[in-house]
């Protein structure tokens, strides 16, 4: 395997992994994002194994240990299984989350005491701002939540839109129906009432790209692909009697 590295917006890069033998043969990827800011930010961490692949992708954009904030959606290995060997390379990092998820997980996981963010807080970066929104269950996880990079509008998605494939790093195809493929196999989205509202939600936002954990970013419209995902779900599983 190989982690390849692309500008997705100003200051924002995409650090790719490419599994092959997930959901053979289109494959799965595994996908981080820096921001390379004043204080730069990582969104997910990687699982453990993948960390020699991460850090080195992320040493060809700047030092490791400049890093400041180590963040991600919820708790999973993909999503921060590398989190203290980020905190062990960046003596300057804090682990950043939601209040939830420093509650149930990570006060206790983390070698360093994380820095628990209100819902809407922004961590200001320098020369980015990055707001913290918990959308809980969305797509999964008590503690779920995404950061928006509001100088870009780049929305850092999670799970959000999750598909096969090793496309291109950034697209302005549909997202939604590959997402509604891969929900399909995975079925792995929690449904509850407010599902589609949360998405919803984050259309307000307006995004200009959607940052993905496994598959394509998107480069356009982000608030009808958030709509659309929306409507999708409500079609096909939560509408039903």
């Amino acid at each position: 395997m190989s982690t390849t590295v692309d500008e997705i917006a100003d200051g924002i890069y995409r650090l790719s992994t490419w599994v092959p033998d997930i959901a053979p043969p289109a494959g799965f990827t595994f996908n981080q994002f820096l921001i390379a800011a004043d204080e730069p930010l990582l969104f997910h961490t990687g699982p453990r194994a993948m960390f020699p692949l991460v850090s080195e992708a992320v040493g060809t954009i700047l030092p490791i240990e400049q890093l400041r904030w180590i963040t991600f959606g919820h708790v999973e290995s993909d999503e921060c299984g590398s989190m203290n060997q980020w905190l062990a390379a960046a003596p300057r990092a804090e682990v950043a989350h939601g209040m939830t998820g420093c509650m149930v997980s990570l006060n206790d996981l983390a070698d360093r005491p994380p820095r628990p963010l209100a819902d809407g807080e922004i961590l200001d970066l320098g020369d980015k701002r990055v707001r913290h929104l918990d959308t809980p269950h969305v797509p999964h996880a008590w503690e779920a939540r995404v950061l928006y990079e509001e100088t870009t509008g780049t929305l850092l998605c999670g799970d959000l839109f999750t598909h096969l494939g090793n496309g291109p790093a950034l697209t302005t195809d549909d997202i939604v129906e590959p997402a509604m493929q891969a929900e399909a196999m995975f079925r792995s989205t929690s449904l509850a009432p407010d599902t589609a509202d949360v998405m919803r939600r984050l259309g307000d936002l307006a995004p200009n790209t959607l940052a993905l954990m496994h598959g394509s970013s998107f480069s356009g419209d982000g608030a009808k692909a958030l709509n659309n995902l929306a409507a999708a779900y409500e079609t096909q599983y939560l509408t039903r009697s």
